[in-house]
């Protein structure tokens, strides 16, 4: 089956129109039309090598809405015509101990991911959902609840449930106060969540002129990270400090904000992060933990309360054919929102 699709075709060059190939859909596999994908920064981080060696063609994408088209025979949740979601991964071993308390992300053997991954079907690199079609195990394809509208649900995918995973598990609620660092396409997500579960909530941000943003969204203001001022006022406040910086960077600045007992959690840097003193960790008995997606259950536990409490992430739909630009956007922090393609617009059906 031929799938167009934008595809970076190394690591320093621009993304490119690219046809290829999808395999045939398993009896266990879902087949659908992709309408949107949501523009996640790791899809630059990929493409671009950062996280290690790529197969290119190189097709990112992974927060993606779209149609069914065909279903394998031992599908039961879904039919054709149904209105679905595909985020971060596609297959995990489902036998560890992870995979059978419902964290897949977590797999112990192997988390296949959307993209750039080895699919144990046929043994070739998968691709993404800057492309037509996709092909997914049932088990990996979640319903859109059907208040959603299907642009601004493509980013939940991956940004919603990286931050709504964290603040659940953390139980994040009346009478705590959360910081987010960082406002782009997780940070501004991360505000709406925790708005939602009742704490008081400050975005922590290197670009002071975001402060109209950051309170848009529900934050009570903005602490601007490179004040000391601003720093040192906050210090030993937050209970949770959600960290959304996709680079490494040091953590100190950050650790000291936090309360006695309180916990910083990484959801945006995959990568080696430069050490803090242990005495900041041991002073208030605090925490420094990571946390990525989430599992299925609970992919589907957040869009349901994103349905629940219509939390949807600020967009901007774009053409395929616009993705460099919001490549470039992405990388010079300009967005404090998700860049979405309109798959459908940018291949019209002949």
């Amino acid at each position: 089956m031929k799938a167009k699709s934008f595809a970076a075709p190394s690591a320093d060059k621009p993304l490119e129109y690219y046809e290829f190939d999808r395999r045939e859909p398993t009896p266990d596999d879902v087949e659908l039309e992709v309408q949107y994908c949501g523009v996640c920064h790791s899809d630059i981080h990929t493409a671009r090598g950062d996280w290690g060696e790529v197969e290119y063609p190189c097709v990112p994408g992974h927060e993606i809405i779209g149609i069914v088209t065909r279903v394998g025979s031992n599908v039961t949740k879904f039919k054709v015509g149904d209105r679905v979601g595909v985020g971060c991964m596609v297959n995990s071993c489902g036998t560890c101990d992870a995979c059978k308390r419902g964290f897949e992300n977590s797999c112990f053997e192997e988390t296949i991911w959307t993209y750039s991954s080895k699919d144990p079907v046929d043994g070739t690199d998968t691709k993404g959902g800057y492309s037509t079609l996709m092909v997914v195990p049932e088990h990996f394809v979640v319903s859109i609840p059907e208040s959603l509208d299907s642009a601004h649900a493509a980013p939940l995918l991956c940004a919603g449930i990286t931050t709504f995973s964290p603040l659940s598990h953390w139980k994040i609620g009346p009478g705590m106060k959360v910081g987010i660092i960082g406002l782009g396409g997780l940070g501004h997500m991360g505000v709406k969540y925790a708005v939602a579960m009742g704490a008081e909530v400050w975005v922590i941000t290197s670009s002071p002129e975001k402060k109209a943003a950051a309170e848009s969204y529900g934050a009570k203001g903005v602490i601007v990270s490179s004040s000391e001022e601003d720093m040192a006022h906050a210090a030993n406040s937050f209970d949770f400090l959600l960290n959304t910086i996709p680079k490494a960077h040091d953590l100190s600045p950050y650790i000291k904000l936090l309360n006695i007992h309180g916990v910083l959690c990484i959801v945006g840097a995959i990568e080696p992060m430069p050490g803090f003193h242990s005495g900041d960790v041991i002073h208030g008995q605090r925490s420094v933990a990571g946390s990525g997606i989430g599992g299925m259950k609970e992919t589907e536990e957040m869009l349901a309360y994103s349905a629940e409490h219509h939390i949807l992430p600020e967009i901007e739909v774009i053409n395929i054919q616009d993705i460099n630009n919001a490549w470039e956007s992405l990388m010079e922090k300009n967005m404090a929102k998700r860049y979405v393609i309109d798959m459908k617009k940018s291949f019209p059906t002949e």
